[in-house]
């Protein structure tokens, strides 16, 4: 029978080292990631939700909830049980933190093992289950990412970990909660070159080198140019493709929300050449500080006095919002903001 994984992992090195094996083993796989705390329950009713879709589509194929380098508590894990059995699912969870014991005694689909990173109890998993990699061809990045993850210093590999680590979390450009799928990717495409440099001589030093072209030719569409610049040409792209869903309004004036994307100065402005039939770009982080940014079609600096105790030029401005309540999920992010504006423009 077919079988269709939903893969639910965590934000580090070790997390998409999960996805980056199950991507390479499965034909239908939908990825999602999450940190720790509400945005795991978060995902998971993604997941639930995703499922009753595409069963509407296909009832005959099996559905497997994959979750790796996350720990659920026993709340959480009687709850994706029920879920899994009412819409016929099946789970199975991977994990390596110690704080997951009570909830791994309690869920026969709760697999924990502190002696391993995630990634390797699940490249292991895949062997055993699935026949994957046979030629071992993964060994090498696997075992890479294990010796960073538990702290093997004394480890050959665990210098090149080192690297990869800090090239996961400094891989910033896209951002995950507006772009999840494209930030995914992104991340997955450098363990993709980890993995074919990792056998060379000096790998660390080559690989160090090396993440600079790689975050280059992610985002070349055309022709090179500067990673900047071809950051800033990839993410207008996106945000023109999902206008739709970005879109807030200002006393009339159309804007594009953008959520701690950065670089405004070239973002914001490539965003508005792009898009001529909107009046303002906006662009908001987690502590709700906010650029914003026009083409002669609206006077953002008053918008930012209006709205955020802020000001700059008419064309590039920014401010705060008070009591800006941030999230991991774009929506609630786009209705808070619309709602506060519409809040301050009805205020006398």
């Amino acid at each position: 029978m077919k079988q269709h994984i939903y893969h639910l992992s965590h934000i580090d090195l070790d997390g998409y080292g999960c996805q980056y094996l199950t991507q390479h083993c499965f034909d239908m796989i939908d990825c999602y990631n999450a940190n720790y705390g509400p945005e795991v329950t978060a995902r998971l009713e993604e997941i639930v939700n995703k499922i009753e879709q595409d069963k509407e589509q296909n009832e005959t194929i099996e559905r497997l909830i994959l979750i790796t380098d996350l720990n659920l508590t026993t709340k959480e894990g009687n709850w994706i049980e029920k879920e899994a059995l009412r819409i016929g699912a099946k789970l199975q969870l991977l994990d390596h933190h110690a704080t997951g014991i009570h909830a791994a005694e309690r869920f026969a689909w709760y697999y924990l093992d502190t002696k391993r990173c995630a990634t390797l109890i699940t490249y292991e998993w895949l062997q055993k289950h699935y026949n994957f990699d046979c030629n071992n061809d993964f060994k090498s990045i696997v075992k890479a990412i294990n010796a960073i993850d538990i702290w093997l210093s004394d480890d050959p590999l665990f210098e090149y970990g080192k690297v990869m680590l800090g090239m996961i979390s400094g891989a910033k450009e896209i951002g995950r909660v507006l772009f999840p799928d494209e930030d995914r990717a992104f991340k997955l495409s450098m363990i993709e070159r980890a993995k074919n440099l990792i056998d060379e001589e000096n790998a660390p030093i080559k690989l160090d080198d090396a993440l600079h072209s790689a975050k280059k030719s992610f985002f070349i569409q055309d022709k090179n140019d500067t990673k900047d610049n071809l950051v800033a040409a990839y993410v207008t792209k996106l945000l023109t493709q999902h206008k739709a869903r970005l879109t807030i309004t200002y006393k009339g004036h159309k804007g594009i929300l953008g959520y701690n994307i950065g670089n405004a100065s070239i973002i914001g402005n490539a965003s508005m050449l792009a898009n001529p039939d909107y009046d303002f770009y906006m662009d908001v982080n987690f502590r709700g500080n906010f650029s914003l940014r026009s083409n002669n079609k609206l006077n953002v600096s008053a918008m930012a006095a209006h709205i955020g105790n802020g000001g700059g030029h008419v064309n590039a401005s920014g401010g705060k919002i008070e009591g800006y309540k941030d999230s991991f999920v774009y929506e609630d992010v786009r209705r808070f903001i619309q709602e506060y504006i519409d809040q301050k423009c009805n205020e006398i």
